[in-house]
């Protein structure tokens, strides 16, 4: 029996999120199945269109963090 695999799948893929299993059964399919491939390359086109972003915290966010986690780690040694 061959595993229907959804956009939701081939999404989880595309972010290597998928298990080893998921990833090898999807490699197969993708193999075998034309329909299969043509919907992955449009997703994967997606995906390589999406805008690269790195987000860094400001440091004043960093500082807060540092305050907050310094304040609980005192009230608990109380």
């Amino acid at each position: 029996m061959q595993q229907p695999f959804t956009p939701d799948h081939l999404i989880r893929y595309i972010y290597k999120e998928t298990s080893a299993a998921e990833t090898l059964a999807i490699d197969t399919m993708l193999n075998r199945d034309d329909e299969l491939w043509e919907e992955y390359q449009e997703l994967h086109e997606g995906y390589r269109q999406l805008p690269k972003v790195k987000f860094s915290p400001s440091p004043k966010s960093i500082k807060n963090i540092l305050k907050y986690s310094e304040m609980t780690a005192l009230e608990k040694q109380a």
